[in-house]
């Protein structure tokens, strides 16, 4: 028999992962308030894989939890201005549907999954061959 941990506990101990740095440095996560009761409004940094045109840039994320996850994916957008084929180019929402881990959302996915997996999208050819906005321009 599993137990089905409620939102606000998995949003804390993913906020609790986050404040520590669990993971290689190549993203990052936290609120985007320290005054956000309801645990909703996020900000994820991603540093571009080298090799890539994404190499040596630090892109910001804006993620919205809503109050049915981790249930349903939360909500993406970049801040910084990036090209890439599942990002809006006009306003910087990620596409969920150009996302595999966002297109079969699992519960069991994380904010930090979801920002590995779209680091690890900036590596694929699509992306690759596209080229990049000038660096800190914003959405």
């Amino acid at each position: 028999m599993s137990c089905v941990v409620p939102r606000t506990f998995r949003l804390l101990e993913e906020l609790e992962h986050g404040q520590k740095g669990i993971g290689d440095g190549t993203i990052s996560w936290g609120l985007e308030s320290d005054d956000d009761m309801t645990l909703t409004h996020w900000t994820g940094m991603i540093i571009g894989p080298p090799r890539t045109p994404y190499e040596n840039r630090m892109y910001s994320v804006r993620m919205e939890c809503s109050d049915r996850y981790p249930e349903e994916p939360p909500v993406l957008r970049f801040i910084t201005r990036i090209n890439m084929s599942c990002v809006d180019a006009t306003t910087g929402k990620i596409d969920p549907r150009q996302i595999p881990l966002l297109s079969r959302w699992s519960r069991d996915y994380t904010i930090k999954s979801i920002l590995q997996e779209v680091r690890r999208l900036m590596t694929i050819k699509d992306n690759m061959k596209l080229s990049q906005p000038p660096e800190a321009t914003t959405f």
